[in-house]
């Protein structure tokens, strides 16, 4: 659908500012947990909810996304979502106590949990395709740049300010988009208008949630605890009598069949992959430098904050670059990177330097802002317009379960291998434990590079796609 070339400028700055601190958010708590624990009076596990919960509440609402997308205008949908974001801000930053902050929270991730598939969706309808990579370049800078300032963010403010401060910084940003959307924000999605399918959002909610929270509770109770066991079991089920029904019903709430395109399913492995390895190594590097080296919670935040700044420049320059000469090479060249620069890793000891963590860990971002939004753009740019917002919503899931997913397998590795390291008398068991699962790490990325040899650069034309998709249409019947 073509939009005004001055309507385009709006959009993208709205939506960017709206995903921006929404995603923001996922990691503004961490190194905020101690002082919250202090005033109320909580303990490490029940302080550990504050960033449990926003990504879990987040991971249920992605794939019901897809069908906001096709029953709400952009402008309708983006209004509510900052809305609802704004107002647990609010009930966050107020909070007189842990419950009702835990209640921001929920409100948050409600409304954040759309941003993205939102943002990704709309400019994927608005940008020709030999421009996606450079628009999809600037989600990229928002996917990789907004949660690694969260803790360097959250060290600064809680060292200095109250934690409070942290949501008070977000609220009048979101306050101003709000506005600005009201005057200036368009449609620009296709509206089918589809029916509301209530057992399709209990099953996903139950699906998609159960796996979430069981992975979660494998990182902080093990595999073996009883709630660990329940909620993927739970979540098994759940998902399995939901894809099953999304494939029966003729209007799905979620089309399993984008990943019957193409190289579709390749991108979105390799984007759960780097997504794994990117939230993963945000937890260990803070934990080895705090719980191991006694490194302070803002030199912590700090190590990882110019990787950050070198993937928030380089995203929008590897999208240019995608748009040139596709995806293939840079996840290629990206992936080596990543792999070369998690090893690097494998090899921390008691006298590892900030400056060698730091340098390490943007030479790894480096790698990933060519890998990160080239291919996911490259994987939708293999779907008919109409499957834009299932797309979106499948590889955001995706990648959410990937993150809960890599964070408890690394945590466990870790925590397993430090058991078994003090049983040998292998001198500083809990950094040998941070260097297995780095090793982990580096294999994940080994096996993305491999996957990355059967990514395409071809496109197939707009018509081509739409006859593929009337095609699937007939055979579903």
């Amino acid at each position: 659908m073509a939009v005004p070339s001055f309507n385009r400028r709006t959009i993208v700055a709205l939506l960017l500012a709206g995903a921006f601190i929404a995603i923001l958010n996922q990691t503004l708590m961490i190194t905020a947990i101690p002082p919250i624990m202090e005033e109320m009076g909580i303990t490490a596990n029940t302080g550990q909810w504050l960033t449990t919960v926003f990504m879990l509440v987040s991971g249920i609402m992605i794939p019901v996304s897809a069908f906001l997308l096709e029953k709400f205008t952009t402008r309708q949908l983006f209004i509510t979502a900052m809305s609802i974001f704004a107002a647990g801000t609010l009930v966050a930053g107020i909070a007189p106590n842990f419950s009702i902050l835990l209640v921001g929270r929920v409100i948050q991730s409600v409304g954040a949990g759309v941003m993205l598939p939102l943002m990704q969706t709309v400019f994927l309808m608005i940008f020709p395709v030999n421009k996606r990579g450079a628009a999809m370049g600037l989600i990229g800078l928002v996917i990789s740049f907004a949660p690694a300032i969260g803790p360097a963010l959250s060290g600064w403010v809680t060292e200095h300010y109250s934690w409070r401060v942290l949501f008070f910084i977000i609220l009048p940003i979101a306050l101003i988009d709000i506005i600005i959307a009201i005057f200036a924000l368009k449609n620009v999605t296709e509206l089918t208008n589809p029916k509301l399918d209530v057992v399709s959002i209990i099953l996903s909610s139950f699906g998609f949630g159960g796996l979430l929270y069981g992975f979660t509770s494998a990182g902080n109770n093990g595999w073996f605890h009883i709630i660990t066991i329940v909620s993927l079991l739970v979540g098994e089920i759940a998902l399995i009598i939901f894809i099953l029904r999304q494939l029966r019903l003729k209007h799905p709430m979620l089309e399993f069949r984008v990943f019957t395109y193409s190289i579709f399913p390749f991108a979105v492995i390799v984007g759960m992959i780097v997504f794994m390895g990117l939230i993963g190594v945000e937890t260990l590097i803070p934990l080895y430098m705090q719980n191991m080296r006694e490194f302070s919670a803002f030199e912590a935040g700090l190590a990882l904050l110019p990787g950050a700044l070198i993937t928030g420049f380089m995203s929008p320059i590897t999208g240019r670059i995608f748009d040139k000469i596709g995806a293939k090479k840079l996840a290629m060249v990206g992936l080596s990177i990543i792999t070369v620069s998690s090893l690097a890793f494998t090899r921390l000891d008691t006298s590892t330097s900030l400056a060698f963590m730091t340098t390490m860990y943007g030479i790894r971002m480096f790698g990933l802002s060519m890998v990160m939004m080239p291919i996911a753009t490259a994987g939708l740019n293999q779907l008919p317009k109409k499957l834009i917002p299932h797309g979106a919503a499948m590889d955001n899931t995706m990648r959410q379960v990937a993150a809960s997913v890599g964070t408890a397998i690394l945590v466990t590795v870790m925590t397993s291998s430090e058991t078994a390291a003090a049983q040998t008398e292998i001198a500083n068991p809990d950094i040998f434990g941070a260097n297995v699962a780095f090793v982990v790490v580096a294999a994940l990325s080994l096996v993305g590079l491999i996957i990355s040899f059967f990514i395409k650069d071809s496109r197939p034309s707009e018509e081509e796609l739409e006859q593929l998709y009337e095609e699937k249409m007939k055979q579903r019947g």
